[in-house]
């Protein structure tokens, strides 16, 4: 087997890819994903191709980290600001799943802006309880077609002030109505959705145990089928 076909190093590259988010709030430098990978920077590229195709990470045409959720290395619409660290998080979803996930920062700050009115918001997001609130957030794309498009998917899992804003953002754009949830079955779906990430060893949901998380959640119905 070919070093550049050698899986053995695909889950070092993914570890290192989201524990360079995790802290450092941006992806892992060549060096760090050289390193990753005994030293070759090569195997790493392979191992993140690889691992694109798992749908671990969302690489660019440049071979760049675009998103290894919760974490994203361009702007969707959500600030994440811990005590230490600062995160572009990939969607509403994301944004909320950050404290849980990062164990350092179990209380973060939430900016965006109402994706209907512009007008600005900031949360408190901890690991303990749901923020308060009368927001919403609004899920344009159903679950089972997240993946065709995950950049323009995350796009547009955004908050709203309130439903009267996702409808009127809806009518202005000409999209069909996604799923509106409240602050509270937010907060319950990012809570242990990327349970385990950062460690060796993770495995991704199947679709069966996807279907069973999002019912715990308290999501149901054909958009979450």
């Amino acid at each position: 087997m070919s070093a550049e076909h050698d899986t053995s190093w695909d889950e070092d590259v993914r570890v290192a890819v989201y524990r360079a988010f995790a802290e450092h709030g941006r992806p892992p430098t060549a060096p760090e994903l050289a390193d990753a990978a005994h030293g070759s920077l090569a195997v790493a590229k392979q191992a993140l191709h690889r691992l694109a195709e798992q749908r671990h990470v969302v690489l660019d045409d440049c071979e760049h980290v675009v998103m290894a959720h919760p974490f994203a290395a361009i702007p969707l619409g959500f600030s994440v600001m811990g005590a230490n660290t600062l995160w572009w998080g990939g969607c509403a979803w994301d944004a909320f799943a950050i404290p849980h996930l990062v164990k350092a920062e179990p209380e973060v700050l939430v900016a965006t802006r109402c994706r209907g009115c512009g007008e600005p918001q900031a949360l408190m997001v901890d690991a303990q309880t749901p923020p308060p609130g009368d927001l919403v957030a609004h899920f344009l794309v159903p679950a089972a077609r997240m993946w065709d498009d995950v950049v323009h998917t995350c796009g547009n899992q955004r908050l709203f002030c309130g439903e009267s804003c996702v409808d009127g953002w809806l009518a202005e754009t000409g999209q069909a109505k996604g799923y509106v949830m409240d602050l509270r079955t937010l907060w319950r779906l990012a809570a242990g959705w990327y349970d385990g990430r950062l460690d060796h060893g993770y495995t991704r949901r199947d679709p069966a145990a996807a279907a069973a998380y999002f019912d715990q959640a308290g999501l149901s119905g054909p958009f979450w089928s």
